[in-house]
């Protein structure tokens, strides 16, 4: 999708559709900017429907006026966006994810949107956010479709101060790496697992070594022997697809010690294993990677927007299967770290290849941790389709990541850590098992996790229940969301993290 601005006016600009946005409690519509730009004409028929139908202010109204003449556009899209102030920035990108999907149908190709705009926080973070909820609001998957539905491929952002555009196009560039890299993570999360292997998985990662700062490794099944990983290689023993352990090492800022390490599940399929999941759904777990994928896709916007810090990325990519050579309930591994693991339930796969690749993470030399996976159940009970869960043994690691979430609108919430939920992890074989019974089961998975991550800054998050959606909302569609991205992104381009 191609973005362009234009200092004129308005009408100086020809498209298929100009979004006009209006709020609830004006004094009156010719207060609005946009529409005083406009040919008198095209003006009073949006001041004529705004008196047959006042609720056209209302938050999430959309109302479409065609227009018949010489015009420059062929229709108005009313987009009704409430009270003023309460114009959040999560309100505003999901009420233009929704409003280019509805125009859709029209076929249009070209929206105009006027940018010179009136918002509680300042124009420029006011069109970044129009903007990316534009961008991935019209995010459709069909690759595998003989009959491809039709994109917008431009929007126009008329009346932009003359001296404001450089700033504007500097911002809105970073605003299209983000929502490029989003959308290109949906998209490997979208696609079938038979072929996002873990074999494919590092070709993609092999892409990145094109970016400054950047090394890429990739580590396959023999060489992941010698490193120790032996909970990482449990998980893949039953699968005809052999692991591979994807790190991408970033060094944005080599007079730091500091070293932030990224790391993300990437079971390309989840089965369960011999603890076999149930049928209903189980096509939904080619989804189990998501975590991976968020921090691939957030390196590739970080290798673009080269921040000042230091990343180590760490992918451990398998798929989960049952066979003769499955990994079974109650047998022991050994970990990287030296740690024994009794094997309660093979479905406890992701923090078993987590716990290998967070030992991998401290010994390159990580300061900081986090990780992230779709890993429990638990969590989507606990906050359902809206939040994704976060574990920390560190407050300020943990404001630091809300914060981030925070600003990029991706909602996040903070659950305890009780000692009570590390002894349910107590075996009677071994030094610790992967599973501590149904209840408290995200937490009592980052205990797991915690246990692997010693004493180092570290923050878990759950994404189990945002990563993929059922149903469309707001910016996301239906299927993958590409949930993390934004939030490792804006992590990385704090210095001070």
């Amino acid at each position: 999708m191609k973005l362009t601005l234009v200092s004129g006016l308005v009408d100086s600009v020809i498209a298929d559709i100009l979004f006009i946005t209006i709020f609830e409690g004006s004094l009156s519509i010719k207060e609005n900017k946009a529409i005083l730009c406009l040919n008198p004409l095209i003006q009073q028929q949006i001041l004529n429907f705004r008196q047959v139908y006042p609720q056209c202010v209302n938050y999430g109204e959309y109302n479409l006026i065609h227009l018949f003449g010489e015009f420059n556009v062929k229709a108005v899209f009313l987009i009704g966006a409430g009270k003023s102030a309460d114009c959040t920035r999560d309100r505003l990108g999901s009420l233009f994810g929704s409003a280019v999907r509805a125009v859709h149908k029209f076929m249009v190709k070209t929206i105009l949107l006027y940018a010179n705009l009136s918002y509680t926080f300042n124009e420029i973070a006011a069109v970044q956010t129009i903007v990316e909820g534009m961008v991935l609001g019209s995010y459709k998957f069909d690759i595998y479709k003989s009959k491809k539905n039709g994109k917008i491929y431009q929007i126009f952002l008329a009346g932009v101060k003359a001296e404001s555009i450089e700033t504007m196009e500097t911002a809105l560039h970073q605003t299209q790496i983000l929502t490029d890299s989003v959308n290109l993570c949906r998209d490997l999360i979208n696609h079938p697992a038979c072929y996002i292997t873990p074999a494919f998985m590092a070709e993609r990662a092999q892409n990145f070594r094109k970016y400054k700062k950047f090394a890429v490794d990739i580590f396959e099944e023999t060489a992941i022997q010698e490193f120790g990983m032996n909970a990482f290689l449990a998980v893949a023993k039953g699968s005809d697809q052999s692991p591979r352990l994807i790190t991408i090492h970033y060094q944005g800022n080599p007079d730091s010690k500091d070293l932030l390490a990224y790391v993300g599940k990437g079971i390309t399929f989840d089965s369960g294993g011999i603890s076999l999941k149930s049928s209903i759904n189980m096509s939904d777990m080619k989804t189990d990677m998501a975590g991976a994928a968020a921090v691939l896709y957030a390196m590739r916007a970080i290798g673009k927007l080269q921040p000042k810090i230091n990343i180590i990325a760490v992918l451990p990519c398998c798929e989960n299967m049952p066979s003769g050579h499955a990994v079974r309930p109650s047998d022991v591994v050994k970990s990287l770290d030296g740690t024994t693991i009794e094997i309660d339930n093979t479905d406890a796969e992701g923090r078993l290849v987590l716990a290998d690749a967070i030992s991998y993470a401290i010994q390159f030399g990580a300061t900081k941790i986090i990780d992230i996976a779709t890993l429990t159940g638990a969590c989507v009970i606990a906050l359902g389709n809206t939040a994704a869960g976060i574990v920390s043994n560190n407050d300020i690691l943990c404001q630091q990541v809300l914060s981030a979430a925070s600003e990029t609108g991706e909602k996040m919430w903070r659950m305890p850590i009780y000692e009570e939920y590390k002894e349910s992890l107590h075996s009677d074989i071994a030094d610790i098992k992967n599973t501590g019974g149904r209840a408290a089961g995200m937490m009592k998975a980052g205990s797991f996790i915690q246990h692997f991550v010693k004493e180092l800054p570290w923050v878990h998050l759950d994404i189990a229940g945002v990563a993929y959606l059922k149903q469309i909302r707001g910016i996301n569609p239906k299927g993958a969301t590409g949930f993390g991205v934004k939030t490792l992104v804006q992590l990385a381009m704090v210095e001070q993290i």
